[in-house]
């Protein structure tokens, strides 16, 4: 279908409409913690689309899409009105909306099919949804439901916000959280309403939230997420419908909802900072930096027992002290040779001055937390080791300065600090204290 076509242009700029708008919601639905919200709505809505036909006898969509906006908010206040005035969690209230009005929408549907007023075609495309069936009216329809939801998203911004960070904030300037939180959910009703006809009622929830969920991987910054958000649906729904219509027995709204999925998975991998991949190299760094300091720490107790600062050390004697193989301890000391921490001479290691300094900070932040957690009574001496192994890697020179502070105050001499328990440093494995 060539760009120029009316049809593809429709098809084109209401997916995009479509994209956008559930990227919008979609953010506040997903920290809201109401992904679901959105597939409820839409399951609700299908009954509101077979009463405003049977009512009507009319197919445009301004008219079908009423009916689904009014079931939609009865499906809202219902979810309320159960989470309200009962027991049930929010989670069993939507599956319970979400089944009795599907139900009740198929049972319609069926009614209309086999009634003598018409066929059922035209409508079930609210089920799977059918894109290539936007014509200009429907468009205009959808232009003015979009414009309305991102007006109020924009005037209403800062209280959604607050609704949901800090509820109790929002209720001490003077707004009533549940009205605030009805009013979102309003606004994710006409939002499910402009996607039905493209995506239907079994793919809409997709796209309410995976744009919003690829776009929480790129940014900790809600204006900026929401944004974000929006240009993934955008382009979801512009990606969608150019395929659909490469391939024009493919629909657009399933399509719209592979791309987007597309997106959350390079999103998931390869997001700097809270992408799989940069996860994993923090991790791997973090390991890394932990172990050379196990290695330069177990240099400078050696040390400390000949009294000699430069003693040569065999790499089979930190092996043992360390409870580590071999080939790994010769692995850790290729790598500080690298950080110009040690000098290696065939299996023996020197520690350089950069690397004794570093390694008297390590020795020195793991007995001050030592002497730290026993003076305050909240592990016994035998217990102790285990806690400081883990903690010495995060203690900065600041952490160490205060640490300092309070136990000069319990006259401890910072300066020259031993073993609190007495006994060889152990290196352990997770989960063995003492």
């Amino acid at each position: 279908m060539p760009v120029w076509d009316i049809t593809f242009q429709f098809v084109l700029l209401g997916s995009v409409l479509i994209g956008c708008t559930s990227g919008v919601l979609g953010t506040f639905a997903v920290l809201r913690k109401r992904s679901l919200l959105g597939d409820a709505l839409a399951h609700a809505a299908l009954p509101g689309v077979a009463l405003a036909f049977m009512l009507t006898q009319s197919k445009a969509l301004p008219v079908l899409l009423a009916g689904a906006t009014m079931s939609g908010v009865v499906g809202v206040l219902l979810i309320q009105v159960i989470v309200n005035q009962t027991r049930i969690k929010a989670d069993a209230a939507l599956g319970i909306v979400l089944s009795v009005f599907f139900g009740g929408g198929i049972v319609l549907l069926t009614h209309i099919q086999q009634s003598a007023v018409g066929n059922q075609s035209g409508l079930d495309k609210f089920l799977f949804g059918q894109a290539a069936s936007i014509v200009a009216s429907d468009l205009y329809a959808m232009s003015v439901m979009v414009v309305v939801v991102l007006v109020l998203v924009g005037l209403f911004f800062k209280e959604f916000s607050a609704l949901i960070f800090d509820p109790g904030f929002l209720e001490s300037i003077g707004f009533a959280p549940r009205w605030v939180d009805l009013l979102l959910m309003s606004l994710i009703v006409l939002t499910v309403m402009v996607g039905l006809q493209a995506v239907g009622v079994i793919l809409v929830a997709a796209m309410l939230i995976t744009p919003a969920v690829s776009a929480r991987f790129w940014t900790n910054h809600l204006l900026k997420m929401v944004f974000i958000s929006a240009l993934i649906g955008g382009l979801s729904g512009a990606t969608g419908a150019w395929i659909s219509a490469l391939a024009p027995r493919i629909p657009t709204g399933p399509v719209m909802v592979l791309v987007a999925t597309g997106i959350f998975v390079i999103s998931a991998f390869l997001a700097p900072q809270r992408g799989l991949i940069a996860r994993w190299r923090r991790l791997r760094a973090n390991h890394w930096r932990e172990n050379t300091q196990h290695f330069l720490r177990a240099c400078v107790e050696l040390q400390e027992q000949v009294r000699q600062e430069m003693k040569e050390i065999a790499l089979t004697e930190l092996a043992q002290v360390m409870y580590e193989p071999l080939y790994r301890v010769r692995r850790l000391a290729k790598y500080l040779v690298k950080n110009r921490q040690i000098e290696i001479s065939g299996d023996t290691i020197q520690l350089t001055e950069k690397g004794y300094r570093d390694g008297v900070f390590v020795l020195k932040s793991h007995r001050l937390w030592e002497y730290y957690l026993v003076y305050r009574s909240i592990l016994e001496e035998d217990h102790v080791d285990r806690s400081a192994d883990e903690v010495e890697h995060i203690l900065t020179p600041e952490i160490i300065e205060r640490l300092e502070s309070i136990l000069v105050e319990e006259h401890i001499d910072v300066e020259n600090v031993s073993s609190i328990h007495a006994t060889e440093s152990g290196f352990r494995k997770a989960g063995q204290d003492g």
